[in-house]
C-alpha cells in the first residue's frame, strides 16, 4: 500500500480533501494517508505554521496531496506555499490548463501547459522597510534555476507530445534579470531542435490569451509571472475551482488545489472539489496508478456532465452531494 503525505489545510481544505479521499477509495485504490496538519489553525498550539513534522513527512513519503493553507495578507507568517517549495526545492510548478467536460466558457479550445519557476524571484523574499514611506523587494534571478526550470519544460514537451515552448518575460524593462532567464533558456533550447521555441512579453501575452488561447502550448515563465499567469489560464476552463496545479523537485512532489481556502464559506459544505481532484489524478499518474487516475477521471468528467453541480459551476449542490455524485459514476 502507496503511503502518502495528506495536508488537509484550513478553511474548505479539510471538506474537499475528505472529498477526495473518499472518492479515491471508492475508486478501489487503498492508500495509506499520512495526516498532517498545517497553516493557521496550528500557529497557535506550535508556534509555526509548518511544523518540522509536515516537511520530514513529505521527504519520507516523497509525495504529498496539499488542500487549500490561507495566507495572512500584508502581515503574519509568509505562505505555507512558498516554505514548502524552498524547503523541499520543489523548483517546477506545473500547471495544465485544458478544457473540462461540460463546463462552459468563453473558449473551447484550451490546452496549456503552464510552466513556473517555483524557487525565486520575486519570491526570494529579500524585502526591506527603507523608512515609513518606501519599502524594497529584491528580484533574484539565477541561471542555475532557469536553467533548470527551462530543461523541465522542453523535457515534459518532448515526452508528452507537445510541439512549443514559449518563454514570457519582461526583458525589454528588467534588462539584466529578466535577460538572464532568458538568455538560459534559449542555451536549453538548442538541446531540443524537434521543440519549437519562441519568446513573448508579459503583457502581450496576457492580451493574446484573451483573444485566442489556441495560439500557445508550453508557457515557461518566471515565478511572479506564472503565478499570475497561470490563473488568468484557470480562468479560461472556468476557475480555480477546476485548476489543478503540481509543485516538482527531484526527490518529492507536491499536488495541490491552487485556489484559496475560501474561509468565507468554510465548514458550509459548499465548495467545489473539482481542483483538488483533479491534482490527485496528476499524483495518481506520478506514482503510476494511472489506470485508478483513469478511472476516477472518466467519473469526474460523466459528473460535470449532469445537474448535481456546485454554485461556481452553475448548480446549488452540497460539496458533498457532488463527491456522491461521482462516487456513482465510479
Amino acid at each position: 500500500m502507496k503511503k502518502i503525505t495528506l495536508i488537509p489545510g484550513d478553511g474548505i481544505g479539510p471538506e474537499i480533501a475528505n472529498s477526495v479521499v473518499k472518492i479515491i477509495k471508492a475508486s478501489g485504490l487503498d492508500i495509506d494517508w499520512d495526516i498532517q496538519t498545517a497553516g493557521s489553525d496550528v500557529v497557535e498550539s506550535e508556534g509555526e505554521p509548518l511544523p518540522t513534522r509536515v516537511l520530514d513527512s513529505i521527504k519520507q513519503n516523497k509525495v504529498a496531496l496539499k488542500a487549500p493553507v490561507t495566507t495572512p495578507i500584508g502581515n503574519g507568517f509568509r505562505s505555507v506555499n512558498v516554505a514548502l517549495r524552498k524547503e523541499l526545492d520543489l523548483y517546477a510548478n506545473l500547471r495544465p490548463c485544458k478544457n473540462l467536460p461540460n463546463v462552459k466558457t468563453k473558449f473551447d479550445n484550451v490546452d496549456i501547459i503552464v510552466v513556473r519557476e517555483n524557487t525565486e524571484d520575486l519570491y526570494a523574499g529579500i524585502e526591506r522597510r527603507i523608512d515609513n514611506d518606501t519599502a524594497e523587494s529584491i528580484k533574484i534571478i539565477t541561471r542555475g534555476a532557469s536553467t533548470k526550470i527551462a530543461e523541465f519544460a522542453f523535457d515534459y514537451a518532448l515526452k508528452n507530445s507537445r510541439n512549443e515552448v514559449c518563454a514570457v518575460s519582461k526583458a525589454n524593462i528588467c534588462k539584466l534579470t529578466d535577460g538572464l532567464f532568458l538568455e538560459s533558456v534559449r542555451e536549453v533550447s538548442k538541446k531540443y531542435p524537434q521543440i519549437k521555441y519562441k519568446e513573448i512579453l508579459v503583457d502581450n501575452l496576457c492580451m493574446q490569451l484573451v483573444q485566442d488561447p489556441s495560439r500557445f502550448d508550453v508557457l515557461l515563465l518566471p515565478n511572479l509571472y506564472g503565478d499570475i499567469v497561470s490563473d488568468l489560464c484557470a480562468g479560461l476552463i472556468g476557475g480555480l475551482g477546476v485548476a489543478q496545479g503540481a509543485n516538482i523537485g527531484k526527490d518529492c512532489a507536491v499536488f495541490e488545489a491552487v485556489h484559496g481556502s475560501a474561509p468565507d464559506i468554510a465548514g458550509q459544505d459548499k465548495a467545489n472539489p473539482t481542483a483538488l481532484l483533479l491534482s490527485a489524478v496528476e499524483m495518481l499518474k506520478h506514482i503510476n496508478e494511472h489506470s485508478y487516475a483513469e478511472k476516477i477521471d472518466a467519473a469526474l468528467a460523466r459528473a460535470l456532465g449532469g445537474k448535481i453541480l456546485t454554485a461556481d459551476l452553475g448548480g446549488n449542490a452540497k460539496c458533498s452531494e457532488f463527491t456522491d455524485e461521482v462516487i456513482k459514476y465510479l
